[in-house]
């Protein structure tokens, strides 16, 4: 689809190794194995996970005992 064989592969992980050095690819490896593993992990929970409307709370309205004028 995108034209990027093994060679093309190569190249590409060879010039990340030249930009962060052997020391840098474990850590940059592990984050973002924990960031794949979070997105699946966040994929396959329901969506009543996020639910970010406001909920209608009884202490806030206007029978808190304050007056408005």
């Amino acid at each position: 689809m995108f034209g990027i064989g093994i060679p093309e592969l190569v190249i590409i992980l060879i010039i990340i190794l030249i930009i962060f050095g052997t020391g840098k690819l474990p850590e940059i490896g592990g984050a973002l194995g924990k960031g794949i593993r979070n997105f699946k992990k966040a994929t396959k929970e329901g969506p009543e996970e996020i639910d970010v409307t406001p909920k209608k709370d009884a202490a806030s309205s206007d029978t808190d005992g304050s007056s408005n004028g």
